[in-house]
């Protein structure tokens, strides 16, 4: 059943993209009908921990839709820690369950991990009636019998600055995403599995690896890393020499600006020039009217309009990335890393350094390097067959 069920859910459809925001798709897709949103009246508004509900709202632009007719859907504002600082935060996300009776032991839980949508409080997929897409993934899971958690990370659809890429705060707020769907529709189980592409293969990575520590009540089973942003390091020195790729050209504006709002000694204008500082807002919105020249700006920019004016400057961006670049800590349960040896976003080398670095730590680590595959290519039924093996408690491949 499980794989069929990710096979409809993941088969034919592009995934999420690593920096170019959704964009167009934003236009056609925030709450405009459905009624307003009222509060769940079964969520648990008594706990005050990592997980615990500040509010959970019905999402009546989700649900009136002909493909959502069989769930419930709840809006969650959510308590969460923020893995750069360890501060209590409070974010935003969705969570799902289906409407018929429960099985035994509650509905199973899959958490996704979404790609990059935007660096922007408006950029949530949960502001959305189509989840920004994310909606066509989580039905087919509702239609088979799981409950879905869809974190929007720290920044995105609540207040505070979103730490783009720092994967160990989007790994926390995906495993609080979990506690909060339980907090707020019971009837479902501890066991949980995540996939993650991209940003979010980053999030689901670094939720295995905090897992057995910052959430002991639930029971992990294994997650799927796809194209995972895992260390990104490689930007700084890969910019300073102007060799960046053009879909790393536009990633690079992205990175910057979440990094200088979070670090204020860190010089935006150190890292651009001519069409960079022209198209610098293009690139890093989500919304109209900056998307419409996202084409324009993408024609334009070079290499020096992005790369780091010094030495200083590179210096700077790379230690804030290995800051918060993955491996941190030994997995808590098996972990699947896809990847692509022709991705012109996450360089080929830097996956692979990550994945050796994580054997070295400790846990079962299964690999699938494709030579010619880019970012988006990734062999869903490889991945397919590693979580139903994982489900049905099956043993799977280590590869460290």
């Amino acid at each position: 059943m499980f794989v069929v069920v990710l096979a409809q859910i993941l088969l034919g459809r592009a995934l999420l993209p690593f920096a170019v925001p959704l964009g167009l798709e934003f236009l056609n897709s925030f709450p405009s009908s459905g009624g307003a949103p009222v509060a769940i009246d079964t969520a648990d508004l008594t706990d005050a921990g990592p997980g615990s509900l500040v509010t959970a709202t019905t999402m009546p632009g989700v649900t009136r839709r002909v493909e959502a007719r069989d769930l419930r859907a709840a809006r969650v504002l959510y308590r969460s820690t923020s893995g750069d600082t360890g501060a209590p935060t409070v974010v935003s996300g969705s969570v799902f369950t289906p409407k018929s009776a429960p099985p035994p032991g509650g509905w199973p839980i899959v958490a996704i991990g979404h790609g990059t949508v935007g660096i922007d409080n408006p950029c949530a997929p949960s502001r959305s009636d189509t989840m920004l897409g994310a909606l066509a993934f989580v039905t087919p899971f509702i239609d088979r019998g799981f409950a879905v958690a869809v974190p929007d990370y720290q920044g995105l659809g609540a207040k505070g600055i979103h730490p783009y890429l720092d994967a160990r705060t989007a790994g926390l707020n995906m495993i609080d995403s979990v506690r909060a769907l339980r907090h707020t529709f019971p009837e479902v189980s501890t066991k949980w599995l995540g996939f993650g592409h991209s940003q979010g293969g980053a999030a689901t990575w670094a939720a295995n690896e905090q897992a057995s520590v910052y959430a002991p009540e639930l029971k992990l089973l294994g997650t799927v890393a796809a194209a995972p942003a895992a260390d990104v390091s490689g930007f700084a020195d890969k910019s300073l020499r102007g060799e960046l790729t053009a879909d790393q050209l536009l990633a690079m504006p992205v990175i910057v600006e979440s990094l200088a709002r979070l670090h204020p000694e860190l010089n935006r204008d150190d890292f651009r020039a001519g069409a960079g500082a022209q198209y610098w807002s293009v690139i890093t919105a989500c919304q109209a009217p900056q998307i419409y020249e996202r084409q324009s700006a993408a024609e334009h920019l070079r290499q020096h309009d992005v790369a780091p004016q010094s030495v200083a400057a590179a210096d700077q961006l790379r230690q804030l990335l290995r800051d918060w670049a993955l491996p941190q800590r030994p997995l808590s349960a098996p972990l699947s890393v896809w990847y692509g040896g022709a991705d012109t976003l996450v360089d080929a080398a830097w996956t692979a350094a990550a994945i050796q670095r994580a054997c070295a730590m400790g846990g079962t680590v299964t690999v699938q390097f494709e030579p010619d595959k880019g970012h988006a290519g990734v062999d869903l039924a490889s991945q397919l067959d590693w979580m139903t093996k994982i489900f049905a408690d099956q043993p799977v491949r280590n590869d460290c």
